[in-house]
């Protein structure tokens, strides 16, 4: 159910979700603090067999929505782990009027996990406000929406013949990992984005993982370089 990616940091695939008709694989990040209570990201469905295998590994304390869009399950966990703090920005908690959370996430780390895991506001988009996560131990960048990297395997087995080619053409598969085109078409503040991005960079993530597509488990500043030249390309054009 747990898959191993470096030091104190898990991955457990979910189900298949249907967003407005095309298929989404889930993904969750389960890493074990300092302290030994869980950081659960991106909450997927919950069964049995999860939760036995996460209980394994620690206490959970934190739940943490990194959009709006990921929250369908914060109800199931919180429910199950009723000493779990429930944390997301300002667009989830908004949403989940009918959850409590324990504070609204934006630039600055809370004391809880700080020191251990960075993160990073990217509000830039009227379409979707997000928070990208770095686990300092295992060197890995984390991601909701603003990178996709779906593999050709996975379009070809749960996407349509004329959905598969809107992928490509939102370059959202591998070899780009791009953020989705609505995302990137309400883009905004992107010297702000790209700063803030740069910062990440700089800290050397080797590995990224996404919550839709393919783990990148190595060379992951390459990577980087690769799913962001939508926004790092007015570097290059002042360059």
């Amino acid at each position: 159910m747990l898959d191993a990616l470096g030091p104190n940091i898990w991955v457990a695939e979910g189900g298949i979700v249907d967003f407005y008709g095309f298929a989404y694989p889930t993904r969750m990040v389960v890493i074990r603090l300092e302290n030994g209570y869980l950081w659960v990201w991106s909450p997927v469905g919950l069964t049995e067999a999860l939760a036995e295998s996460v209980n394994e590994l620690g206490p959970v304390r934190h739940l943490v929505s990194p959009n709006k869009i990921h929250h369908l399950f914060l109800s199931d966990w919180q429910a199950v782990y009723p000493d779990a703090a429930l944390w997301g920005p300002e667009a989830t908690v908004k949403k989940r009027g009918d959850l409590s959370f324990a504070g609204t996430l934006g630039d600055d780390t809370p004391e809880a996990w700080k020191g251990e895991i960075d993160q990073y506001r990217f509000a830039n988009s009227s379409f979707l406000e997000e928070i990208a996560f770095f686990h300092r131990a295992s060197a890995t960048a984390i991601f909701a929406d603003l990178s996709e990297n779906f593999s050709e395997a996975f379009l070809e087995k749960h996407w349509s013949w004329w959905q598969r080619p809107i992928a490509r053409l939102w370059s959202i598969v591998e070899g780009k990992g791009y953020a989705p085109l609505e995302l990137r078409a309400t883009f905004r503040n992107r010297k702000m984005a790209r700063e803030k991005l740069h910062d990440l960079i700089a800290v050397g993530p080797r590995n990224v993982v996404m919550a839709h597509g393919e783990i990148v488990r190595e060379s992951g500043t390459a990577y980087l370089h690769q799913a962001f030249a939508w926004l790092l390309k007015e570097d290059r054009q002042k360059a």
